[in-house]
């Protein structure tokens, strides 16, 4: 019997979804084209919503994929890899998602939290995996990034909610200084125009 030989690849990680206790997409990022249409990832999506949501275990092999998942609440956290993948690296994948959301929502893990949250839930997952590799499974460095990048992002790509009222005063305070400079304390040139 010939032991099938793979090729060693970072790219460890399929997808990660997170579900609400309905079974529908919250969240959805897949980093292959095992399941290319939205349809085909809807279906999937139910099917493992409906194969898990019910069972107290924490891994799952189904359609020749692996799936750790974890819930909490409302929400169903799942992270997929290929059928060969160490299930120890996608659980702490899942872990480090959860607990770095727990810490950001400050231990509110629920839909509404997260839903008001997406961007932070955005960051988040672009900090543990990119393209399917593991970047990032401390959660603590991940919320320190996540709160790093949400600091640096430019005015220009920033959200009303994000912005506020605040980059605004200085340039109304600015803009009431220098035209109270001018009315307090005209040139003696504008004095003399004037007569």
């Amino acid at each position: 019997m010939e032991a099938l030989i793979l090729e060693p690849s970072l790219y460890t990680v399929k997808a990660i979804l997170i579900l609400d206790n309905d079974g529908d997409r919250l969240f959805a990022k897949y980093y292959d084209d095992t399941y290319p249409s939205v349809k085909e990832q809807k279906a999937f999506e139910k099917n493992i919503f409906n194969k898990t949501h019910r069972t107290d275990s924490e891994i799952a092999l189904l359609e020749g994929l692996t799936v750790v998942y974890k819930s909490s609440i409302d929400l169903y956290f799942y992270v997929i890899g290929s059928s060969y993948e160490n299930e120890l690296m996608l659980m702490a994948v899942l872990n480090c998602l959860f607990d770095s959301l727990s810490q950001m929502l400050r231990k509110n893990v629920e839909k509404r939290a997260l839903l008001e949250n997406m961007e932070g839930l955005f960051l988040a997952v672009d900090e543990i995996v990119d393209g399917g590799v593991i970047l990032e499974s401390d959660p603590q460095q991940v919320v320190h990034r996540v709160a790093l990048r949400g600091e640096d992002v430019p005015l220009t790509e920033q959200t009303v909610s994000q912005v506020g009222l605040s980059p605004f005063l200085p340039l109304q305070t600015d803009w009431v200084t220098k035209e109270t400079r001018i009315t307090l304390h005209p040139s003696p040139s504008w004095n003399e125009s004037r007569d």
